[in-house]
């Protein structure tokens, strides 16, 4: 039984944090947790999904469908009844996860887990995440529907959490040894901060300062150029943008700060990899003449799984797709009449400075030639067990000071300040609101004009043949460099002066070309009017799609099937081949020679059961960390460089210093790594195939979908059997990957097609709960089944009544 697995691991492993890998203490209260009457054995049954249940408040009958995927189909008489429902339904499902993952945003870990949480709660504190919040919070206070309609939704979660006895809370509260609370908008606005910062939370600044001053920057130029020479942009190169008459932000004089970064260590940042497909064509480029989107994002998998899957419907409108456990409406989905999707644009919109305070006491920081106020935030973080401990965080008008003294800092008369798009106010509920409304080109644009953050590329398709793409965030208008290393606080002009109007933001409209595409590539070519430098584009997935498209006339649903789950290496096959042709066979050994013909053979597919792809892996692996070893400094955070320009060394300087190894008397060029890095990696996989069998991709990769809290594999789904890496367009490594394949066909109702990795269920002992990984690991989708109507039930398993109290 899993709950025998899952005592023995309660009793041997350390409680860890949403897949962080850090140990926060022992797992609380085992007697509550095995007790019979209370405990885990409560969760045995699946979800109730039938009968009659009376919601406090509600204006009118609800019914919901439940299909056999245990997904719902909402049906409401209008959006307040609507939300509730969601609200409800969702945390039936998913309360854990929601709420766990608002006490993650909030900085609240340590509350439930103990003083081993508290770094991490301090960071996201000194991220201004609470204070981001907030300032949301107040955008949508001015917006009377949309803090109604939140309410709502909280309304509904509350309802379900105060239907509970202790013995029916979701399994992790037991293991934790705590209690739902209330749910409140606040929480709401918590869990799309943690989004935002997920997604356009991470930066280099700070690296890349550190790196230009130890390299200079002639050598920083060649290593991290502001545009590779082979970028497919998401907006078409051959795009005319003479209809924007706004300048860029000229230059200013003074010069740059030229002090090294002193922090001892630097705040976790997202995952590297967090980004996403998504593409559509036009009904000239489809085999039936109907508009075909689709999109799948990249993230962090876990059980239960990001995304749950619902239908939202009223008599004046009718969608579906993935919504976020928490948040109300749907994120990436359809409706009738358009169809939409989401990828991360990866724009610059965080920026350091570096601020000098007037004395010890830091109620004043050096601004325009005099001494500017600080304000204090105290953040109150309560320790399961401990003292609460109190962070004060001093704020500038750029923001919070998130390194000093007290917290990865050593001098107290200097501090770093982080200015960030996601701390600007911004009303989420309206832009979702809008868009599962929408019914043509101009109503998705009207959604998505005012948002803020986290930037993202919006694509757009729609029954009557429009297909479009939007960049859409509120990014600065910069001057060239801005915002690319650190810059001065104390000089008026670093700060962000202009936003670009939205308007002026990159987008296309039915190119063409046919078809529009973007998988967090560059935005555009360098001919776009505004700065945009090169901070970690993809310059892979983008290819292999833009090409894909382009190499035949029409397409249809299976075809874009075929590219979700396409596996082909493009980075592979541009490198291999070169490495290859600069290997000395003439001494290589048995095992050497077996290795060289696996890759000899290849045909860039990242299959399963193909040993090429492992072998590339680990080669590659080793050749970069051995090119790079100037990088390899302890006490000195640095930017490695990104792989494309990697590679463009190694081809086309082959005898670049970079090229020679610190540590040895003799200096080494390109082909001579290559040819170490070979015979050290044969020799590394040979040992590794001794301890775990051969090392077939699908044995190498392991991956794995791993519960939330990462110390129970009883919960999790390990060595799933599925291939591509982080640079195919199934960007799927071990554990981060596609978390939601939707495909749309548009047309007088639309087909659509979805598959994720997990299930519907938040209860691990749900045959609901992982049920879709199977298939997903295949390749498969399935059906989606939207529903025209309340009557419209042939293929529903189940119906459950939401009624109103008497």
């Amino acid at each position: 039984m899993k709950y025998l697995k899952l005592i023995i691991t309660g009793l041997l492993s350390a409680v860890v944090f949403y897949g962080l890998n850090t140990k926060f203490g022992d797992i609380p209260a085992l007697g509550k947790f095995l007790a019979p009457n209370q405990g885990v054995w409560q969760n045995e049954t699946d979800d109730v999904v039938s009968g009659e249940v009376n919601i406090p408040s509600l204006d009118d009958v609800v019914t919901v469908h439940y299909d056999e995927q245990l997904i719902p189909h909402i049906f409401a008489k209008n959006d307040r009844d609507l939300y509730k429902a969601q609200g409800y339904i969702t945390a039936k499902h998913r309360l854990w996860q929601m709420e766990f993952q608002t006490y993650a945003a909030a900085g609240r870990l340590s509350e439930i887990i103990g003083e081993g949480a508290l770094d991490y709660d301090r960071s996201q504190r000194r991220n201004g995440m609470l204070f981001g919040a907030e300032n949301s919070l107040d955008v949508v206070k001015q917006d009377p529907e949309a803090l109604a309609l939140l309410e709502a939704y909280s309304a509904g979660v509350n309802a379900y959490i105060n239907s509970l006895e202790p013995e029916n809370y979701p399994v992790e509260y037991k293991l934790l040894g705590y209690a739902p609370e209330i749910w409140t908008v606040d929480k709401t606005m918590h869990l799309l901060m943690y989004m935002t910062d997920m997604l356009c939370g991470g930066d280099y600044d700070l690296e890349f300062t550190n790196t230009i001053k130890k390299f200079g920057k002639k050598r920083f130029d060649m290593l991290f150029p502001d545009f590779y020479d082979i970028i497919d942009p998401v907006i078409p190169k051959e795009t005319d943008w003479s209809f924007i008459d706004t300048p860029m932000a000229e230059i200013p004089g003074g010069e740059m700060v030229k002090d090294s970064i002193s922090i001892s260590e630097m705040m976790a940042k997202p995952h590297p990899n967090n980004g996403s497909n998504n593409w559509a064509v036009g009904p000239s480029k489809s085999v039936s003449g109907n508009a075909i989107l689709a999109n799948d994002p990249h993230l962090g998998l876990n059980l239960p799984s990001i995304w749950f899957v619902m239908q939202l419907s009223t008599p004046e409108h009718n969608v579906y797709g993935a919504t976020l456990p928490g948040a109300l409406g749907v994120i990436i989905g359809f409706n009738n009449d358009i169809s939409w999707g989401v990828t991360n644009a990866t724009r610059d919109v965080k920026d350091w400075y570096k601020i000098d305070f007037q004395d010890q006491s830091r109620k004043a920081y050096k601004y325009d030639g005099q001494w500017k106020e600080t304000s204090v935030r105290l953040e109150e973080i309560k320790i399961k067990g401990k003292e609460t401990f109190i962070d004060s965080v001093i704020y500038t008008h750029h923001g919070p000071v998130s390194y000093d003294h007290k917290f990865k800092s050593d001098n107290e008369l200097k501090g770093y300040a982080m200015k960030w798009a996601g701390h600007i106010g911004h009303n989420f509920t309206d832009l979702f609101y809008k868009l599962n409304r929408a019914k043509n080109y101009n109503d998705y644009r009207n959604a998505i004009k005012n948002h803020v953050a986290p930037a993202q590329n919006f694509v757009f398709a729609s029954k009557t043949g429009d297909i479009a793409m939007w960049v859409q965030g509120r990014f600065p208008n910069k001057w060239k460099g801005q915002g690319k290393f650190l810059m001065d606080g104390s000089n008026p002009d670093h700060d962000w002066k202009n936003i670009i109007p939205s308007d002026y933001n990159a987008h296309t409209k039915n190119p063409e070309r046919g078809f529009v595409s973007s998988a967090n590539q560059h935005p555009t070519d360098s001919m776009y009017p505004f700065y945009v430098f090169n901070d970690g584009y993809d310059t892979y997935r983008s290819r292999i799609i833009n090409n894909f498209f382009r190499s035949k006339e029409k397409f249809n649903v299976e075809d874009f099937k075929d590219l979700q789950n396409n596996n082909f290496n493009l980075k592979a096959s541009e490198i291999v081949p070169y490495l290859i042709e600069n290997l000395d066979v003439s001494s290589f050994n048995s095992d050497e020679k077996e290795a060289l013909d696996i890759l000899k053979n290849w045909d860039f597919d990242n299959h399963i059961d193909s040993k090429a792809p492992g072998l590339f892996a680990s080669w590659n692996n080793n050749l970069y960390t051995m090119i790079w070893d100037e990088f390899d400094v302890e006490d000195e955070t640095l930017k490695w460089p990104f792989t494309y320009q990697y590679m463009y060394m190694l081809k086309n300087h082959p005898n670049d210093k970079f090229m020679d190894v610190i540590e040895t008397p003799e200096i080494e060029t390109a082909q001579d790594l290559i040819q170490q890095s070979f015979k050290e990696t044969v020799e590394k996989l040979n040992k590794w195939k001794e301890k775990n069998g051969d090392y077939d991709w699908k044995n190498y990769k392991r991956s794995y979908v791993g519960h939330l809290l990462q110390a129970l594999p009883a919960f999790s789904v390990q060595n799933i059997p599925i291939g591509g890496d982080g640079n195919t367009v199934n960007a799927m490594t071990r554990n981060h990957g596609p978390s939601w394949r939707m495909i749309v066909e548009m047309g007088e109702t639309p087909k659509a097609y979805g598959i994720y990795p997990g299930g519907q269920s938040g209860n691990p002992g749900s045959k609901y709960y992982d049920n879709f990984i199977d298939d997903w690991a295949k390749g498969n989708y399935f059906e989606i089944n939207f529903m025209q109507s309340e009557s419209d039930s042939t293929s529903t398993k189940s119906t459950q009544i939401l009624k109103p109290s008497k």
